[in-house]
């Protein structure tokens, strides 16, 4: 008797440890969500500063113009969709063709000899 006695004194002890301790999981994710929350505001506060600072510094810019695209980024001085490609990419693409260019004049002038 006094060894169950023992085993639900001990079952006791962990449902209330395991009660303690959801509790504070539950507080820690709740407290997750709210500065996730909060460092996204953030980012949205301060993009749309930065907006209202172009547009102050630039009045001649109507920062609410519909050719204003996020899904573009100026590059190497061009207006590009960023689901293109990379100007790393392009580069190579560029010098592969001028690699290509050479060996092809090599070989003209190889059998033109």
């Amino acid at each position: 008797m006094d060894s169950e006695r023992k085993l639900n004194k001990k079952i006791e002890d962990l449902e209330a440890d395991y009660d303690e301790l959801k509790d504070k999981y539950d507080g820690v994710v709740g407290e997750l969500d709210e500065l996730k929350n909060c460092i996204i505001q953030e980012h949205i506060n301060d993009f749309e500063k930065g907006l209202r600072q172009a547009t102050f510094f630039h009045q001649e810019v109507d920062a609410t113009d519909s050719k204003f695209d996020v899904n573009k980024d100026v590059i190497d001085g061009k207006l590009i969709k960023e689901d293109e490609s990379s100007p790393d990419e392009e580069a190579e693409k560029e010098s592969a063709e001028e690699e290509k260019e050479v060996d092809d004049a090599a070989e003209v002038a190889h059998d033109s000899a």
